[in-house]
């Protein structure tokens, strides 16, 4: 037995159970805080092939799809959300949303049920007279943010480019697909929702956010020179979501663009801003970029992206095609970041199922769960989802078989404060 071993045989009982405690109390101190979201019953019933009920936005003459909430300085809670006419004049929803996509507004006392519809409150400017406007034919993706004592209602909207010259790779696009790729983000800053009911406010001219690419093999308008590097914001800009980085007061806006390699995928990037209004300036890293087996993208869409106070971090819920992210199945999935800039799961990436919970008790599996927006509570926690919603594959419906469903949610921070 040398020196050393002589000199730590033994050890008091008494001490290993106090360096045990001051071991476990340490690490329970440094244990992050995580979020934990749980979704709620909703108030509503199944009628045919839809819902309805208190806490279901519809309309049996429109398609209702994605909207956005903020609790108003009047105490009202106000939405706005896309819709577009159904019927037998108009085209079946895939193709109707691009071509016909407007925002309405509609009031709640409360934040998960009971919204009213109160009046369309922007669409195309082909209605104005005017073809050119970059927001011509249609307007969707609305995103509604308070920064400073101001609103922002951020949205997407698009124009006809018109039919593309013979051997051009445009030549075959039709209507539908150059308005589709032609999607670029713009904003409007109002001071009350008054003042945005009244439509007192002033429309941009120019739009806030657009493409710097445009590569795509074939059946692209206006595309970029052979060679040139996709960058994120590829073809279109669409599902705007902007959050202030407490770090440096920079304002953070998360975009979706497409890519083809070789079929098509949904990608996402961020574009930074000294002001809510702009100008953005996109950078090229790819975010919320968690990747599948063969390297490739998992594709994904419609990030809602929020900063919390207490765990210090940002998160997204983002609509998973795949179940790549959510590590199970197709769904809404729960990314985080410390800096909004780098992504990653976290232990539960899960975010929800496609599937309402009714409060007689039933479950209800649904189809489309997408454009998932979220009323946070004064101290950043979640309180509501509003999402698109459909029962049944309405691509190729006329009838306005959607509806936006509000969720109220649970939210328990799991975990132990830094100290």
């Amino acid at each position: 037995m040398n020196k050393h071993e002589q000199k730590t045989k033994w050890i008091p009982p008494f001490l290993i159970i106090c360096i045990t405690i001051i071991g476990v109390w340490s690490c329970r101190e440094k244990e992050a805080l995580y979020l934990s979201v749980k979704p709620l019953p909703v108030e509503a019933r199944i009628i045919g092939d839809i819902l309805e009920g208190p806490s279901v936005l519809n309309d049996e003459n429109r398609f209702i799809w994605g909207g956005s909430v903020l609790k108003g300085d009047d105490g009202k809670y106000h939405m706005v959300y896309n819709t577009w006419e159904a019927g037998d004049s108009i085209p079946a929803f895939t193709d109707s949303w691009v071509l016909h996509s407007k925002l309405a507004y509609a009031v709640s006392d409360f934040p998960n049920k009971n919204f009213k519809f109160k009046k369309i409150i922007l669409h195309g400017r082909l209605f104005e007279g005017d073809s050119s406007a970059w927001d011509a034919q249609m307007v969707t993706n609305p995103h509604l943010k308070k920064f400073n004592g101001k609103y922002y209602l951020y949205y997407v909207g698009s124009k006809d480019p018109g039919v593309q010259p013979a051997g051009s790779k445009g030549e075959n696009v039709n209507k539908r697909n150059r308005v589709q790729q032609s999607q670029k983000i713009g904003v409007i800053e109002f001071d009350s929702f008054e003042d945005l009911f009244s439509e007192n406010f002033k429309r941009p001219d120019q739009p806030l956010l657009s493409p710097r690419t445009r590569v795509k093999k074939d059946h692209i308008v206006d595309p970029s020179a052979e060679g040139t590097e996709i960058k994120p914001d590829n073809i279109i800009v669409v599902n705007p979501s902007v959050v202030q980085r407490p770090s440096d007061k920079k304002f953070l806006m998360y975009f979706k663009g497409n890519v083809y390699d070789p079929n098509w995928k949904g990608v996402h990037g961020v574009a930074l801003s000294d002001s809510p209004n702009g100008p953005f300036f996109p950078i090229d890293k790819f975010v919320f970029d968690i990747k599948l087996e063969n390297g490739k993208f998992a594709s994904a869409e419609d990030p809602f992206v929020w900063h919390h106070k207490k765990t210090k971090k940002f998160y997204a819920v983002i609509k998973d095609f795949s179940g790549k992210i959510t590590g199970s199945e197709p769904g809404l999935a729960i990314l985080e970041s410390e800096d909004g800039i780098a992504w990653s799961k976290p232990a539960n990436s899960f975010f929800m199922k496609k599937e309402l919970i009714l409060k007689n008790g039933g479950l209800v599996k649904v189809k489309r769960l997408e454009r998932p927006q979220v009323l946070l509570d004064e101290n950043d926690d979640p309180i509501v989802l509003y999402a698109a919603c459909s029962r049944i594959d309405i691509n190729k419906r006329q009838d306005g078989a959607s509806f936006n469903i509000q969720i109220p949610l649970q939210t328990e921070l799991i975990g132990t404060e830094d100290q």
